[in-house]
């Protein structure tokens, strides 16, 4: 076959892509396709972090296409639209894309499918939704069982991962939108963006640099250090494949020093296999997008107060902790996991907001926003998901500040109006007596607010609302 087009999606790489793989062996010349899909775009207006970090890595796969002689084409449209006019235009056989199985890209892939010749090969995920399933073919909904079916298959090595093409002969008359043009200004992101920064961030981690991989297992819920791996982003957007990131767990586990940086490094990759565990629960249940996966929870009366709600957004809860883990969001557009957890319980249980309100500012503000991740998250705090965490299991934003981010330090750089409040109070300033707040240049509810509930009363309100249902 002379021509095919790479339709590139969510696999912003050149390393481990199957689907740049297979168009490369059936086809001499392969044209690399972005479609900047309006319907994707317009939901994204709000959140410019991420379209930024998106950006940036495009414009990075063009930089590194055009050193093996190929470049990247941007169009802007619907696909569907636009890859038949591209298909005709350029006279193409067939066009290669990798899976996606949210609702809207199954919907969209269709729609495309019943007009062109799509092969879908490979997928954001090492497991396909329905390989890991139990022995009666229906999906696994409890996380521990799936994660043992998920390592009976056959586990990836490095022999597996495909190399990134030498050369790709590309059409230099097929034109569309400059990759260098696309705005990200007024943007500011904590990530250099692309695929060699995802790799580098990846080998840095799990090669223990600073403790990584080795120390996850103790250190990954403190939010006062770099104790996480921080490659959510660039698995979001596939600039690793999830198959590299398993190969360098695995591979760590095995040069592990000692029992306990093995079971930190095991640790991790239970960390990836939950994200493989939601990807398959939102293929197989996607109406858990709009209600509870537990019916017995989809009837819960929540308050939705919209002044809680603002509070929460803007960190002015009174919570410090909460405060900082929404500031972060704000400023960066990434959360530590730990505060996501914190700061979703907050909202769920402590002020009785409907999960979903939350789940949708997520995705509005984080760069690595997943669907089926995020939606997986906010439903097992919420305690309506699949394998979710107890309804009665409530955070103690006072508790969890004290263990996790210990001296404050993580509050402080936050919510800096903290600054000068000693350790003994930082995670419950409100105990402060007069003279310590005048000490400390923090008067509360003038410098920084009271909260706006009691804990105590809202969790025991919490547990009568739930138990209602």
């Amino acid at each position: 076959m002379e021509r095919a087009i790479w339709w590139i999606r969510r696999d912003l790489r050149l390393s481990d892509n199957q689907a740049l793989a297979e168009a490369l062996q059936v086809s001499r010349l392969v044209i690399p396709v972005f479609v900047l899909d309006t319907t994707l775009l317009k939901k994204s207006e709000a959140n410019r972090k991420r379209l930024a970090f998106l950006f940036g890595g495009l414009q990075e796969l063009d930089t590194s296409l055009k050193k093996i002689g190929s470049h990247l084409v941007i169009r802007r449209g619907e696909p569907e639209e636009v890859l038949t006019k591209l298909f005709e235009d350029v006279n193409a056989g067939v066009i290669f894309a990798e899976a996606d199985f949210s609702p809207y890209a199954r919907k969209r892939d269709a729609k495309v499918a019943a007009k062109l010749p799509v092969h879908l090969v490979g997928s954001s995920s090492v497991r396909h939704h329905g390989e890991v399933v139990k022995h009666d073919g229906s999906p696994y909904t409890v996380f521990t069982p799936y994660m043992k079916a998920w390592k009976k298959h056959d586990l990836p090595v490095r022999g597996d991962l495909i190399p990134a093409p030498e050369r790709i002969e590309t059409p230099g008359s097929i034109e569309g939108e400059p990759a260098a043009g696309l705005e990200n200004s007024g943007s500011q992101i904590p990530y250099m963006t692309g695929e060699k920064a995802g790799s580098q961030q990846l080998e840095r981690f799990t090669m223990g640099i600073g403790g990584g991989i080795f120390t996850y297992a103790d250190q990954r819920n403190r939010m006062d250090i770099p104790g996480t791996s921080e490659l959510s982003p660039y698995l979001r957007f596939g600039m690793i494949s999830a198959r590299q990131a398993v190969v360098a767990a695995l591979e760590a586990r095995q040069m592990a020093a000692n029992r306990e940086a093995e079971n930190s490094a095991e640790v991790w990759l239970n960390e990836l296999i939950w994200r493989e565990f939601y990807i398959t629960i939102l293929y197989h249940f996607p109406f858990v997008l709009k209600m509870s996966f537990r019916p017995e929870f989809r009837q819960i009366q929540w308050k939705n107060d919209p002044e809680d709600i603002t509070a929460w957004v803007n960190g002015i809860t009174g919570y410090p902790v909460v405060d900082a883990g929404m500031r972060q969001l704000a400023a960066t557009g990434w959360m530590h996991n730990r505060a996501r957890m914190i700061t979703a319980s907050f909202l769920v249980k402590d002020l009785l907001v409907d999960w979903r309100k939350g789940e949708a500012h997520f995705m509005e503000q984080l760069i690595d926003g997943d669907v089926a991740v995020n939606n997986g998250s906010w439903q097992w705090t919420a305690g309506t998901g699949t394998d979710a965490a107890p309804y009665f299991r409530i955070f103690n934003p006072i508790l969890q500040g004290g263990k996790f981010d210990p001296q404050g330090n993580y509050v402080r750089r936050w919510v800096p109006e903290l600054q000068g409040v000693p350790d003994e109070y930082i995670h419950a300033p409100w105990l402060m007596p007069a003279t310590e707040q005048i000490k400390s240049g923090c008067i509360i509810s003038r410098d920084y607010p009271n909260p706006i509930v009691d804990h105590r009363i809202q969790r025991e309100l919490a547990l009568v609302v739930y138990g209602r249902r």
